[in-house]
């Protein structure tokens, strides 16, 4: 098994290097990609140093069966061809391709099987928001049809990558010094702040960072499922949390419904109110799961219920996920 990671200096790709080594992937070699800027940079893997290779127009993927990429959209456009030329599934972590009809959208707790199907040898990892929401409502959906999902996000800093989670330490080293905090990476000043907008706004008034849960949902579950989200940048380091409110084609008790989620592939049930115990960012960072907490019924609407959830964004919300799919298809052998 040969395995190329594509971006590795980013904040997933680094992740990506962590994750393949800690599960154990099975990989006899791996390939490592840049930018001109981070090519001849070294990486520890397994106790061997590999050397990054600048990404190009070239050969170079000849031989390799799995392509990890995390590069921005344009790259990935750009470089597609040729990674997938001599038959290299190329695993997307862009915005790129995933709402191409020729190409799977994956999340193995939901819809692994959509992986094996992939006309142009591509599969797409979904939005880190979306991610955690599907894995949560995958429990939900099946006991009952969920009809329709409003949501609210509580996105990290992570989630714009490693110069941001830099930058948000940054600021808030700044202001306590009595510095100007530098604002560069976001719309302003994230330290001491919430920002409701994550990517631009579209003629609808809602943002494409919303706009993709909306769409990437009802693809990823094969549904009809109606999806309202309001996505906001919280100066959390790592982990994004979302407050989700369901409506289900039968009412679901709370009992049910923690039920459902304790035995959920990919979930972890935290939820006790009496002992203040539900989950955090502070405490999720890094690790695999979606926890789910904050399990109540919807007192506006019989057929609702309403639940918390965080995830690691860079771990499940992106290089987890797109290992995850890797092991996969290893195990249905292609």
């Amino acid at each position: 098994m040969k395995v190329a990671i594509v971006g590795t200096s980013g904040a997933v790709g680094q992740e990506l290097l962590r994750v393949l080594e800690e599960r154990n992937f099975p990989v006899d070699e791996l390939v490592l990609f840049g930018s001109s800027r981070s090519a001849g940079t070294t990486y520890s893997f397994r106790g061997k140093s590999i050397t990054v290779k600048e990404l190009k127009h070239n050969a170079d993927f000849k031989g390799i069966d799995i392509a990890l990429v995390s590069v921005g959209g344009g790259t990935s456009l750009e470089f597609a061809e040729t990674i997938t030329k001599y038959g290299t599934i190329m695993i997307d972590n862009s915005s790129a391709f995933r709402m191409y009809d020729d190409v799977p959208l994956v999340v193995p707790e939901v819809n692994p099987e959509d992986a094996l199907n992939r006309p142009r040898g591509i599969i797409a990892n979904p939005n880190c928001t979306t991610i955690q929401m599907v894995v949560a409502l995958k429990a939900i959906e099946d006991i009952t049809h969920i009809k329709r999902v409003h949501v609210a996000t509580y996105q990290a800093a992570s989630g714009a990558g490693a110069q941001a989670m830099k930058e948000l330490e940054t600021q808030y080293k700044q202001i306590v010094n009595g510095e100007k905090p530098t604002v560069s990476k976001f719309f302003y000043q994230l330290a001491y702040n919430l920002i409701p907008q994550v990517d631009v706004f579209t003629e609808n008034g809602y943002t494409k960072e919303e706009l993709k849960m909306y769409n990437e949902t009802r693809k990823i579950m094969h549904s009809d499922v109606e999806v309202s989200a309001t996505c906001v940048r919280v100066p959390v380091m790592r982990a994004h949390s979302e407050a989700t409110w369901i409506e289900t084609e039968r009412p679901v008790s709370v009992e049910e419904a923690r039920e459902a989620f304790a035995k959920a592939d990919g979930v972890v049930l935290m939820d006790n109110p009496e002992k203040k115990e539900y989950p955090m960012p502070l405490d999720i960072a890094g690790k695999d799961p979606v926890y789910v907490g904050r399990i109540r019924k919807d007192i506006s609407n019989p057929n609702g219920l309403t639940f918390w959830t965080v995830s690691d964004q860079i771990r499940k919300g992106a290089a987890l996920n797109a290992v995850q799919i890797a092991e996969y298809l290893v195990k249905q052998g292609g």
